[in-house]
């Protein structure tokens, strides 16, 4: 049986994997569920917000976890597969504890108390077993040209203004925890936080941070969080976004929204967007990535590994080059032809690109529809393939990711999730309630 610290702080928690009795992993630890009480009582931690196949979240109580150690949570017994669903009694301490303002009662030697924001806080175990909070971590705000306040670790009965819902709270924190995640989990979490609270995240979050996120929510989540935003921000994050996704979410909002946004962004990112959406829906023209990795005739095997080595890329945008005559941006001048990473890695750095160019397949057109893109990536064995227009010009290059986005049904997500869901709680030969 695995054994648990005498103490875990909830950031920490936050992202360690969740493991079944047979030592399969079964999710991720999302956030802490406790019962406030008063701030004179230590709360009593009812159990963890763990994430599963993918973005379902599921209640684990604590009475089913055996241990914390190693860098994991471990759990005896079946667990209920039910969505979690967040009772009026119940607080999330990630979601609705970090980032509240607070006052430590005689901290720094002060009669008066020490304000500051939590940005962390502590759990333990009870003598009764019962897993409870039992310390706060609170910063006070920076002064002068200091970036970061003075921090305090506080027992909970000696901090006030934790068991205050309607104050309101910031994100700083919070957003410390999310810019460590992988946008897929930030999203995950953002969509499950309570709507002001995930204003005040939004809000808090770096364009760039928040285009990825975007891209990774539900079309009715981004189209929601795009309309609660001014119009020139919304226009930046549109800008960080990749075009194609940022296609497919303008092409989601009213007509007039539209328009305007465009009208906002950059004109060379506008005008990428503007030929996206100029293509039939489910052809290679409206799912190509119009950015794909281009290199001159004259560009070296050392050249193609540089910039394949951009960690920007995904996997299948690395996976091939594209060799074309100038200019050498979307549209391009004629594609000679795509040299695999595969067979670059076995030519001398030196050596030109266009020495090894695989000729053998037909690039695809624009208009070829869904079914024959499919066909062709699995004909050629391919993670990605070029677009060309009627002259030969490279307009872009469509991935397998971008096959499969388009070709799954929509919300294919929360179905799948749904179905195994279903599955493993019809499974189970037992219920777990909260205790």
């Amino acid at each position: 049986m695995s054994t648990s610290p005498t103490r875990v702080y909830a950031a920490r928690l936050v992202g360690l994997p969740v493991f079944d009795p047979q030592g399969d992993q079964v999710g991720k630890v999302r956030d802490l569920v406790v019962a406030l009480r008063s701030e004179a009582h230590q709360p009593r931690v009812l159990g963890l917000v763990a994430e599963v196949f993918g973005r379902r979240r599921i209640f684990v109580p604590m009475t089913r976890v055996t241990g914390i150690d190693g860098g994991a949570v471990y759990t005896t017994g079946l667990l209920n597969m039910r969505r979690f669903e967040q009772r009026p009694t119940e607080t999330l301490v990630i979601g609705q504890m970090f980032d509240r303002s607070v006052t430590v009662r005689g901290a720094g030697g002060s009669g008066a108390g020490v304000q500051g924001t939590v940005f962390d806080v502590a759990m333990e175990q009870a003598r009764t077993r019962d897993w409870v909070l039992s310390r706060v971590a609170v910063q006070e705000p920076g002064k002068g040209f200091r970036r970061k306040g003075q921090t305090h670790i506080a027992e909970w009965q000696d901090v006030e203004g934790l068991t205050r819902r309607e104050e309101a709270q910031g994100a700083t924190h919070l957003i410390a925890a999310l810019n460590d995640m992988r946008p897929a989990d930030a999203a995950s979490m953002i969509h499950d936080l309570p709507a002001e609270r995930r204003t005040a995240v939004v809000a808090a979050l770096d364009d760039e941070k928040l285009a990825d996120v975007l891209e990774e929510l539900p079309e009715e989540d981004q189209v929601e969080i795009l309309e609660h935003l001014d119009s020139e921000r919304a226009a930046d994050v549109l800008e960080e976004m990749s075009p194609d996704d940022a296609a497919d979410l303008i092409a989601d909002l009213p007509p007039e929204t539209a328009a305007t946004l465009l009208g906002l962004m950059e004109p060379e990112e506008a005008a990428d967007v503007r030929r996206l959406m100029s293509y039939d829906d489910r052809t290679a023209g409206a799912m190509m990535t119009p950015e794909p990795v281009i290199l001159g005739p004259d560009a070296t095997v050392a050249d193609a590994l540089a910039h394949v080595r951009d960690p920007e890329l995904t996997t299948s945008l690395a996976a091939l080059v594209y060799v074309c005559r100038p200019p050498l941006e979307a549209p391009t001048g004629r594609l000679l032809g795509v040299a695999h990473i595969q067979r670059l890695l076995r030519e001398p750095p030196s050596s030109l690109v266009a020495g090894a160019l695989d000729k053998s397949m037909d690039p695809l057109r624009p208009e070829m529809t869904i079914d024959e893109v499919a066909a062709h990536l699995a004909r050629y064995n391919l993670v990605a393939a070029p677009v060309v227009d009627e002259d030969g010009r490279l307009l872009g290059a469509v991935t397998v990711d971008d096959l499969l986005d388009h070709m799954l049904p929509e919300g294919w997500r929360d179905r799948a999730v749904r179905s195994r869901a279903a599955r493993a709680a019809q499974a189970a030969q037992e219920g777990v309630g909260r205790g």
